[in-house]
């Protein structure tokens, strides 16, 4: 039930299988997001915290969009509101906005960008791309998913992109291959140039494209939203090396410089982190670096 409409759901859709979209009145949120940042959303007074980046929004409608895959329990119970039911905490914006919309507009139209979207991970490049379309920037972006019926967005993503390329894992729609694949097949095969790439997606995935990056001397930013749990620093959750620093995905990022992210640190620490013994051995291992610390809720003590 709704206390004043506040956090109502507007719209619920089921995009793909487990793949949900939703529109939520927060009109805050809306007034002052920026394409890159995340909000926290929480279904009830006892429900988890549930990290998700902004897909999109509408600061005249007061409206936020998300995208989420029903993973766990709390997901499925997600998966099941409606359009009219509430979310009884709805948090933002949170973490940095992509450093795209802080750059000069008239340099940004001199470079050539491309953006890899692995999955899920569509849905937060959706933004950053429509973003640049309304300031004149056209984007290349290529977009990859398991199969046809996992594909997210096509048809937003085609009308605010400079090019859309579209890649399954089995073939069953355009192309058979990888983002990674399709990448290199614009840059060795038709000689495309660019100066930087954006990628979001699973962890895997974007590893691989720093490394074929890195390979192809392109610069490149990625996401490290997926290691996100508590969203302000303090459960130590998305703690990451980037190059010899100590970083943390909610509050330094979400968005970090590619090719310095220890993806196998990061990989392995989310997989210990699953697990209360592996939380109690990476709190003794890291120590006073274990989390950043919002300094607000005591759990820094």
């Amino acid at each position: 039930m709704c206390i004043r409409d506040r956090y109502k759901i507007l719209k619920a859709e089921k995009l793909a299988e487990k793949i949900y979209l939703m529109d939520v009145l927060a009109p805050r949120v809306a007034k002052h997001c920026q394409p890159g940042q995340f909000v926290i959303v929480k279904m009830d007074e006892k429900g988890e915290r549930i990290p998700l980046t902004i897909c999109d929004y509408n600061r005249e409608a007061g409206t936020i969009t998300i995208v989420f895959q029903r993973i766990g329990a709390s997901t499925t119970k997600m998966a099941e509101l409606k359009e009219g039911d509430c979310f009884e905490d709805f948090v933002g914006p949170l973490g940095c906005a992509s450093e795209l919309v802080h750059e000069d507009i008239e340099e940004l139209k001199k470079k050539k960008i491309v953006f890899i979207a692995g999955g899920v991970g569509t849905a937060p490049v959706y933004p950053q791309v429509k973003w640049l379309h309304e300031h004149g920037v056209d984007a290349d972006v290529i977009v990859g998913a398991k199969n046809k019926d996992m594909l997210i967005l096509e048809e937003p993503m085609r009308e605010v992109a400079g090019n859309l390329y579209v890649t399954t894992d089995d073939g069953s729609y355009v192309r058979k291959g990888m983002g990674t694949d399709v990448l290199r097949d614009l840059v060795q095969n038709q000689g495309k140039e660019y100066d930087l790439c954006v990628a979001i997606g699973p962890m895997i995935m974007m590893k691989f494209v720093c490394l074929l990056t890195k390979e192809l001397n392109i610069p490149t930013v990625v996401s490290m939203n997926p290691i996100m749990v508590d969203g302000t620093g303090m459960c130590g959750a998305c703690r990451l090396m980037v190059g010899n620093e100590v970083k943390f995905a909610c509050v330094d990022g979400p968005e970090f410089d590619g090719h310095l992210v220890d993806f196998d640190l990061a990989m392995k620490r989310q997989q210990m982190y699953k697990t209360e013994e592996g939380r109690a051995l990476l709190r003794y291992q890291e120590g006073a670096t274990h989390h950043g610390g919002c300094g607000q809720c005591g759990g820094d003590k």
